[in-house]
């Protein structure tokens, strides 16, 4: 009987995927920006949190926004209806960005003319936490009508990411969201991640977010000046 050979083509994937994003944070920190990954489920308010977030930190950073879609420009074009700089990608099924993509994207961005770029990952909770993008800070946002169990159903995503945003709190009247149940299940499967209670539409929380934000770039600004 002949030996099988195993070809583990995730294994392969995930490996060159991750050789492509080291490379990403090394020309990132070579000039200064600083990268962050948005994740979330269709709907979750993705695009209206970036928004929300780039009105605050306009004045002090100079902002793109790399936008993750299957098809359309739909996102893109209301980033720069807000007046926003933004890059379109179409995965073209794909259900996320990968590292390959990012690196296009950033081809055609004048890294001098930025301090930050936000990922507006494709809208999926599994394949989006499986690559990464060679941003340096990963985030979730968690909307109030998707539940509090959604832990319990993606685990991964929770377990990767530095930040958890819970969106439209506005609307919580209206749903059965218990804040104090995620927080239990989140500090035992990421007890690290930081935890933010905002509403996109409204306002509420997104000075405490946007505060909390400019400090971890002016930190990693910090630490390439050492």
């Amino acid at each position: 009987m002949t030996d099988i050979k195993l070809i583990k083509i995730k294994e392969s994937i995930t490996a060159d995927n991750d050789r492509s994003a080291d490379l990403i944070r090394n020309e990132l920190a070579n000039n200064k920006v600083f990268m962050i990954n948005i994740m979330s489920s269709p709907g979750a308010g993705k695009t209206s949190l970036i928004i929300a977030t780039m009105k605050i930190l306009q004045n002090k950073y100079h902002i793109n926004v790399i936008e993750g879609d299957i098809d359309s420009t739909v996102d893109s074009e209301k980033i720069i209806r807000n007046g926003g700089d933004a890059v379109q990608i179409q995965t073209g099924g794909d259900c996320h960005v990968d590292a390959s993509m990012i690196k296009a994207a950033i081809e055609t961005i004048d890294l001098k003319d930025y301090d930050v770029i936000f990922i507006e990952n494709v809208g999926n909770l599994v394949c989006p936490a499986e690559f990464d993008t060679g941003a340096n800070l990963k985030v979730m946002i968690l909307s109030v009508p998707e539940g509090d169990d959604k832990i319990l159903k993606y685990p991964l995503m929770f377990n990767v990411c530095d930040a958890l945003i819970i969106n439209k709190i506005d609307c919580i009247e209206f749903f059965d969201f218990d804040f104090n149940v995620l927080k239990n299940r989140v500090s035992l499967i990421n007890p690290k991640m930081k935890i933010f209670q905002v509403s996109a539409k409204t306002g509420e929380g997104i000075i405490e977010w946007c505060d909390w934000l400019s400090k971890q770039i002016d930190c990693y600004n910090k630490s390439l000046n050492l």
